[in-house]
């Protein structure tokens, strides 16, 4: 179940061995756009963070729980009105339960977010 209920919809999902490339269109009309913020809508950090973890238990065939979020780096904004279509790509190493992600979501040629971190199947 998503956390993220209508907020974005998986228009593709690929994955080969760890490697996992997904373009998901987030939801212009999504109530959080209302406060974040009016007129000029962002796409909060959070989110896309949540995006990654759901993708990657969509990899991973389990719920998960982040433990640590290594290196976090938000590179641009994303505004969905302007750019709704986003790339996520993932490297997953799996090891004891435990996944390393490293993860790139993107917009065309703009990188907006980095992230590294560990989760651990729950």
């Amino acid at each position: 179940m998503s956390l993220l209920q209508d907020f974005y919809s998986v228009v593709g999902y690929t994955v080969k061995d760890r490697q996992v490339s997904a373009s998901i269109v987030i939801n212009k009309a999504h109530p959080v756009f209302t406060g974040h913020f009016p007129d000029h809508p962002v796409t909060p950090g959070v989110c896309m963070m949540q995006i990654i973890k759901e993708l990657t238990e969509r990899w991973a065939q389990s719920a998960l729980l982040l433990r640590k979020a290594r290196n976090v780096k938000f590179m641009a904004i994303i505004n969905p009105e302007l750019q709704p279509n986003i790339q996520v790509d993932l490297d997953v190493e799996e090891e004891e339960g435990f996944l390393a992600v490293k993860s790139t979501t993107s917009f065309g040629d703009t990188v907006a977010l980095k992230f590294s971190g560990v989760f651990q199947k729950i």
